[in-house]
């Protein structure tokens, strides 16, 4: 041998997530390079004195995960000890939220923002009892006067503040909602405390923003708990200009500085993806290709290791807060609408189409945000006329989330080599109430991933961290199930699929969003050893069981991240 292994694997289920999904016992890993893949007698000649030998006594060793969708800085502001958490189990009624608030309280100085993250509506007992009770200002003013509080939905869609931070902001009866949001009042008129979508800059406004340390402290906690679930790599997916109004703008520029820095202190333990976030909501086609023009990009960095992937737009919201653009109306009326620029449906459609037209020409691949059947009918229709007009091989735009694609949109997806984004972990989340808003039929189809595979689109997923938590083991299990997170019934059991393709949504595929398929997202010879190691057979385990299978080891670039195998 001309060079012995750094590590090889004996004794498991090499899933290589190769064209063929074949499956060996053993591999080796070189320089950070997979060396081997095949049987015992394939990697043998690999081991030299200094090759740790892993017996994986039966385990899985998969190609590392890759998170196609998932907001690094705000994941780790968005949990503790940054943030309160106020997800389903932590808290289950609006009395458990203001405990939370209280405690926080008895710790932080008077007049020091409490911020929270994770409530839903759906997991909390008095919403889910009368969706018409929505969180409010006095479910939180009794126990903290002297606290601005800044609480964000899991969905990162709308904020619940209490009324001391409503007096910072000067939000009152009269304010107007800056365009594509709104401030929630009662039947009084009076703010209730609920700012959705473009309002919730309102409250970005008048917290103190994030500095380096907090961003940077943020960032290490991420990687720090995907190192912990095999994720290697992740798409960051809007960081620029439109994401400093968000969570403090944790998806603001400032924060690729973040990373970058992170890079060369030998700190990222993860491979990172950006998607550049121009403008935000409501903005025009003139402001984006204004934005686009004098974008920032990391130089003189490794593109494997920190990348920019090109442009992200927002096109609609999401149907929890009817802001998603439906061919029917919600349950109760309304259809939503576009959030870009523009007084009527036609206007905003032209600005869309704007915008999508301009960076294609500019040569940036698009992951555009859009929920609804007719606004994601309306983007691959840009897409494809974007790509008629200045042809380009091998664009890859992709739309992000896709809840409701239709047959449409999955035609001119698969014809045109673009793809969808999905988030099964969100699926798991809230299948049971978006039969509130969409009722049932439209709520059971919503990410229909057997369709979109059956028509040819290529899909990845990802979790929308800190939307939800980024396991892809829940993920996998309800891609396989499509069973639901609060009550375990079935939501659209048409759409499921296999666990080989739902892995691949996470390897491979991912990696294909990310222009680097030919170079990671399965276990080849001469790919980037990026690992991960699940205790237990995957193949044979009953989905049921994926969410709590261990995982042991991660590898990136042939460096190991997580250990605990020697733990």
């Amino acid at each position: 041998m001309d060079a012995y292994a750094d590590l090889v694997f004996l004794g498991g289920r090499v899933v290589t997530v190769d064209a063929e999904f074949s499956v060996a016992s053993a591999l080796a890993v070189t320089d950070g390079i997979i060396s081997a893949v095949g049987e015992r007698d394939d990697v043998a000649p690999f081991v030299g004195p200094g090759t740790r030998v892993v017996d994986l006594r039966g385990a899985t060793l998969l190609p590392g995960i890759n998170d196609s969708h998932l907001h690094g800085c705000a994941f780790g502001m968005a949990t503790p000890p940054l943030s309160l958490d106020l997800g389903h189990p932590a808290v289950s009624c609006l009395s458990d939220v203001a405990e939370a608030v209280r405690e926080a309280a008895g710790r932080v100085p008077d007049g020091r923002w409490i911020t929270g993250h994770g409530w839903d509506p759906g997991y909390l007992h008095e919403c889910a009892l009368d969706p018409s009770r929505q969180p409010s200002r006095h479910d939180l003013d009794a126990v903290s006067p002297h606290h601005p509080v800044a609480l964000y939905s899991f969905s990162g869609h709308a904020t619940w503040v209490n009324s001391r931070a409503l007096e910072l902001m000067g939000v009152d009866r009269h304010t107007v909602a800056p365009p594509g949001g709104a401030v929630v009042v009662d039947e009084s008129g009076e703010p209730t405390g609920l700012l959705h979508e473009g309002a919730q800059a309102l409250v970005q406004n008048a917290l103190p923003p994030l500095g380096r340390q907090e961003r940077t402290d943020a960032i290490r906690s991420t990687l720090a708990t995907l190192a912990r679930l095999g994720v290697t790599s992740y798409t960051e997916p809007g960081l620029g200009p439109g994401g400093d109004g968000i969570m403090r703008g944790a998806l603001g520029a400032q924060t690729l500085d973040v990373y970058r820095r992170l890079l060369a202190d030998g700190e990222l333990t993860a491979r990172v993806g950006v998607l550049l976030l121009p403008t935000g909501m409501a903005s025009t086609a003139e402001e984006f290709a204004r934005a686009l023009t004098a974008r920032d990009e990391p130089g003189g960095t490794d593109p494997r290791r920190l990348a920019i992937h090109r442009v992200k737009v927002f096109a609609d919201g999401i149907v929890p807060n009817r802001t998603a653009w439906m061919h029917e109306p919600y349950v109760g009326g309304g259809c939503g609408s576009l959030c870009v620029g523009g007084e009527t449906d036609t206007e905003r459609v032209a600005e869309i189409n704007a915008m999508i037209r301009h960076a294609h020409a500019a040569g940036h691949q698009l992951g555009v945000h859009v929920t609804g059947d007719r606004a994601i009918d309306t983007v691959a229709d840009a897409f494809a006329a974007a790509l008629a007009e200045h042809p380009r091989p091998d664009a890859r735009h992709y739309v992000i989330h896709g809840d409701f694609l239709t047959a449409h949109s999955m035609k001119v997806l698969a014809e045109h080599g673009f793809g969808v984004n999905m988030n099964p972990t969100i699926k798991w989340t809230v299948a049971d109430m978006e039969e509130a808003f969409v009722g049932p039929g439209r709520a059971a189809y919503a990410w229909p991933y057997r369709d979109a595979l059956d028509a040819g689109v290529r899909v990845a997923s990802g979790s929308d961290a800190p939307v939800t938590h980024p396991d892809w083991r829940q993920g996998v299990a309800t891609m396989v199930l499509r069973e639901s997170k609060a009550a375990g019934r079935i939501s659209g059991p048409e759409q499921r699929i296999g666990l080989a393709e739902a892995l691949r949504t996470y390897t491979i595929d991912a990696a294909w969003q990310d222009f680097a398929d030919d170079w990671k997202g399965s276990l080849e010879p001469g790919k980037v050893a990026d690992l991960c190691v699940l205790d237990g057979d995957l193949l044979t385990a009953d989905p049921h069981d994926i969410p709590s299978m261990p995982v042991v080891l991660t590898v990136v670039d042939g460096q190991v991240v997580h250990d605990a195998l020697r733990d």
